[in-house]
């Protein structure tokens, strides 16, 4: 069986999957891949299943030797310039590893999160039906050292149709957001505010959240309390303080912090390569609806553009 020996792990490195979904009512967030597209662009390129586990990689500085054959990668993502033994191969295509070769990873230009898949995935143990860490609760295989040795999986009998994919280069430009208004905008003094800050991510941000700098929003009930409530990946949470956090993959069940509004699905993925200083733009995905106002009435907030 082929492995991948560890040598080094850059600042994080950790096994993720598509998470482990419907275990909320136990108290277990669903984590899984930060930029999910990537991930699974990553496994089809090795003509793996979207749910096998990759290796997400926090701003690149993973060496690996394979070990007992060779192995057919891709790397996506965050562009790190990856290398076989010292010569490069392209973002977003395949590379053949021979037994005894060295895949590295550099720092990336742009974007801050990049997926290595192997062809038959990374056959760590799973825990609680997933091979994803979760960095809140630690559960899920730990969080990659020099020396762990990491199992490659059995391939299916299909084999990659494309030697690289035709995907848009991350930039270090501001990143837009569309945004859906509610369920509690009604608890800040002005919720527009939101969409016409100028926001910077924060060096604070993780896989839990990731905290934006900007002008304070202001509550409109201070001294109120907040029962929790249930929380989803995409949130955008406003603590005492006025500044927003944006939930992510390993966020909490529930919190007592009024959510403003809600990342659209379709651009949840823009927030894991979103890197600390980096511009946060954000939109409301629809006109916000003014509070108490009747079906047609008047409605606040810019639309989505």
């Amino acid at each position: 069986m082929a492995t991948l020996e560890i040598l080094r792990t850059g600042p994080l490195a950790v096994v993720q999957d598509l998470g482990r979904p419907g275990l909320a009512h136990l108290g277990v967030t669903r984590s899984g891949a930060a930029d999910r597209r990537a991930h699974q662009l990553a496994n089809r390129l090795v003509a793996n299943p979207d749910d096998r586990a990759t290796v997400e990689v926090t701003f690149g500085g993973l060496a690996a030797r394979v070990r007992g054959g060779d192995v057919d990668i891709a790397v996506t993502g965050a562009d790190t310039d990856p290398t076989v033994d010292g010569k490069k191969f392209g973002t977003n295509s395949i590379q053949h590893v021979r037994d005894g070769q060295v895949i590295a990873l550099g720092t990336p230009r742009a974007g801050l999160r990049t997926y290595l898949a192997v062809r038959g995935g990374i056959g760590v143990a799973p825990v609680l039906g997933s091979r994803s860490y979760d960095v809140m609760s630690a559960i899920g295989p730990a969080p990659l050292r020099a020396g762990d040795q990491l199992p490659v999986g059995a391939h299916t009998p299909d084999y990659p149709e494309l030697d690289q994919a035709p995907v848009a280069a991350i930039t270090a430009h501001v990143v837009e957001l569309a945004v859906v208004p509610g369920p509690r905008d009604d608890w800040f003094v002005d919720p527009d505010a939101l969409v016409h800050n100028d926001w910077v991510a924060s060096d604070r941000s993780d896989r839990v959240g990731m905290r934006l700098v900007g002008r304070p929003l202001q509550h409109r009930y201070p001294d109120r309390q907040l029962p929790s409530e249930g929380t989803t990946r995409g949130a955008i949470q406003v603590p005492p303080n006025g500044l927003p956090v944006i939930l992510g993959p390993d966020h909490p069940l529930t919190g007592g912090y009024p959510v403003i509004g809600v990342v659209v699905d379709e651009d949840i993925d823009k927030v894991a390569q979103v890197r600390p200083g980096q511009a946060v733009r954000l939109h409301w995905s629809r006109p916000r609806v003014l509070v108490g106002a009747q079906p047609g009435a008047d409605v606040v907030g810019r639309p989505f553009s």
